[in-house]
């Protein structure tokens, strides 16, 4: 089992209540349900069915409050972080390859 401070370091961790998670990103918590039902984030729900949300969640949903700050729409700002967020995994995963590639070739 993990230990607490395990669990704190793993930014994917569920630590976060809706109200802390919005005065961390400075959105409402309207605003947070709306990136919900954009599919930006989905947060994890407690036993008794409160959302919780991780650092890294905290992190989108910061991203997409700027982004409609600034004049972008909602789903549109939704859809931009998801195709961000799918690159710089394919980014790492082509480094990744490229690296064993390299390794295997010596």
């Amino acid at each position: 089992m993990a230990q607490p401070d395990d669990m704190l370091d793993d930014e994917h961790y569920p630590a976060y209540t809706m109200g802390r998670a919005a005065e961390i990103t400075g959105a409402s918590p309207d605003f947070l349900r709306r990136l919900d039902e954009a599919k930006l984030i989905i947060p994890f729900r407690s036993a008794g069915g409160h959302r919780r949300y991780s650092r890294y969640q905290l992190r989108l949903a910061a991203r997409a409050r700027e982004m409609v700050d600034r004049g972008t729409a909602l789903e549109a700002a939704c859809r931009i972080i998801i195709l961000e967020d799918q690159l710089d995994d394919a980014l790492r995963h082509n480094q990744s390859y490229q690296q064993q590639r390299h390794a295997d070739a010596a």
